[in-house]
């Protein structure tokens, strides 16, 4: 089988779905193309994008929460939105470079890829059936725009969500996230600790702000140092990303601190969780998912606002994640909270209970029970 997965770089969490898709499909045999779809131009609009969302998150979160919620309006219109337009010229692009190669399958964890195909339906143009990944807890705005033969959702509880915002029920996948293998792999903390070359006898905790290195990690810093002053077993390990501007920063500060080891992009992000304690994190949905799927006690810092806000909600209405609001002495206390084992036991439940750990698995189910059944049509 011939796939093709559309992606764009907004975010690590988009290109990480895809790559954990991709491994899979390729497991099994079968060829994947991997593609940001403006790229086809090669006029650079695919890093400007991504640029342009990753300096807004890191130094606008709340301009890109204003957005959100003028996306979240804008919904309501009974007309296309102004991405729809956007990548509206990306159609007839996209188009002849399917007409120069075969695919069986398009799949996109991403809404902009997701308009290009709407518009190529709209416009006429044949397709192979297109599978929509959402990844965040939430239907965010636009998708309900977009014109996929099948709609992979987080969960079976945001059904009802993504059928109000007009998504037709027989299209709805609640089959969850795509995350890595290694976030699923069999570890224990020991192995971990070993493999990373950790100490044995102390205790880890786990700080990241995602791939862009987001999400208030030098307000969490100063609270979690609280904790480490008063119980010396612990140490911080802390992920900046490719924020290379905040490694910097936090190098500065804390480069010579004991209790805290810094570190910048990582390709060992599961064993890091895996032989941590607890791992605080801003609410992105992949690395959510992650944490869920490694078993590792959550704590959710502040979100940027949007589909963040309702990522924590989710998971913290759940029991999976303890959320702090960036108030002083709350993630001091939810720390003391998870030293209690009964409390982290039922915290690991309710993420076992919640999250599909072989959602990459059970994607590449569906997408070849699909072709080969749209094959047999042809």
């Amino acid at each position: 089988m011939e796939v093709l997965i559309l992606s764009c770089s907004t975010g690590g969490g988009h290109n990480s779905a895809a790559r954990a898709i991709e491994s899979e499909m390729i497991r099994r045999g079968h060829h994947v193309d991997v593609l940001g779809p403006y790229t086809i131009k090669g006029n650079g609009t695919d890093k400007i994008i991504g640029n342009l969302y990753i300096k807004m998150v890191q130094k606008t979160p709340k301009l890109f929460g204003v957005i959100y919620v003028l996306g979240d309006l804008y919904r309501r219109l009974p007309i296309h939105s102004p991405v729809y337009f956007v990548n509206k010229g990306m159609a007839r692009t996209l188009n002849g470079y399917l007409n120069e190669h075969h695919y069986d399958a398009i799949i996109m964890p991403n809404v902009y890829p997701g308009e290009i195909i709407s518009c190529m339906k709209d416009a006429g143009m044949s397709l192979p059936p297109t599978f929509f990944i959402a990844m965040d807890y939430t239907c965010i705005p636009f998708t309900e725009e977009t014109n996929a033969d099948y709609y992979i959702i987080p969960s079976e509880r945001l059904a009802t969500e993504f059928q109000g915002r007009g998504i037709p029920k027989d299209r709805i996948v609640p089959a969850g996230i795509p995350v890595d293998a290694s976030f699923n792999r069999e570890m224990s903390r020991d192995e971990a600790k070993r493999r990373l070359r950790l100490l044995s006898n102390k205790k880890y905790l786990l700080m990241a702000g995602g791939s862009i290195g987001a999400g208030g990690i030098n307000a969490a810093v100063e609270e979690v140092q609280r904790f480490l002053q008063v119980h010396s077993d612990y140490k911080l390990i802390i992920i900046s990303g490719n924020n290379k501007s905040l490694y910097r920063k936090l190098a500065i500060e804390y480069g010579e601190a004991p209790q805290i080891i810094l570190k910048g992009y990582t390709k060992h992000m599961a064993a890091y969780m895996k032989a941590s304690e607890a791992f605080i994190s801003k609410p992105g949905g992949l690395s959510s998912t992650e944490a869920a799927v490694s078993g590792v006690p959550l704590i959710h810092t502040k979100p940027i606002p949007g589909c963040e806000t309702r990522n924590v909600k989710f998971f913290s209405a759940n029991g999976m994640s303890i959320s702090v609001s960036g108030k002083s002495g709350q993630i001091y206390q939810a720390l003391d909270f998870l030293k209690n084992d009964e409390h982290v036991e039922q915290m690991k439940e309710n993420q076992k209970r919640e999250i599909n750990p072989h959602a990459a698995a059970d994607i590449c189910d569906f997408v070849e029970k699909v072709a080969k059944n749209h094959n047999k049509k042809r």
